[in-house]
């Protein structure tokens, strides 16, 4: 049974997906044995309470620095001794030490096709704001493997979405949320828990 951690900050769209994937069946030998959170209140919390799921939220706000939040956050990871760690949505910037002790065992799901539209300041909206202004016809989804960089390790996969001529940031949002990330998040947890994800000089192969 691979035992997954899911990291939130907001709403838990993405957590939802993983939820309703374990319970339909599309996601094999997987439990979600911990939510950790960085916000108090938000919609996540109460969709982990809903689906029987340890949460606790670990606020930056609680901590007299940065430092003492980020051992506080891996403490809360360590606590639930995970197989796997997924960022759903965390708008965190995911400590070193937590990156060195799992590596290859976190992984990110970012809505756009890396590594266009991706790095520092690229994060929810600002991400379809940004496809809308340069005007491309292609956009998407991508999960990948978190090294230290942003939004730069090794790809395990991506979806394309078409960007509608009309399309505002929250349709282009809600379209890419639906028709891509709550599609392959699933899938490519569901491809770890089989054993089926490689990392090889930092690219990613997925056995038969």
């Amino acid at each position: 049974m691979l035992r997954v951690v899911v990291c939130v900050s907001g709403g838990g769209t993405n957590l939802q997906a993983i939820i309703d994937g374990i319970a339909r069946g599309a996601i094999f030998h997987t439990e979600i044995v911990r939510v950790v959170c960085n916000n108090p209140g938000v919609r996540a919390l109460e969709r982990a309470k809903e689906a029987g799921i340890e949460s606790v939220c670990v606020s930056p706000k609680d901590y007299g620095d940065r430092e003492q939040f980020e051992a506080a956050l891996i403490r809360s990871v360590d606590e639930a001794a995970p197989d796997l760690i997924v960022l759903a949505g965390f708008m965190v910037k995911v400590p070193e030490g937590l990156i060195k002790k799992y590596e290859h065992r976190i992984i990110n799901v970012h809505p756009s096709l890396i590594p266009a539209f991706c790095g520092t300041g690229y994060y929810g909206l600002r991400v379809h704001e940004a496809v809308l202004a340069r005007g491309v016809k292609i956009t998407g989804a991508t999960v990948h493997f978190v090294d230290d960089g942003m939004d730069t390790g090794p790809i395990i996969m991506q979806k394309a979405v078409e960007v509608h001529e009309d399309d505002t940031p929250e349709t282009l949002q809600k379209r890419v949320m639906q028709e891509a990330e709550w599609v392959i998040l699933p899938w490519c947890i569901n491809l770890i828990a089989a054993g089926q994800v490689k990392v090889e000089n930092g690219r990613v192969t997925v056995t038969e």
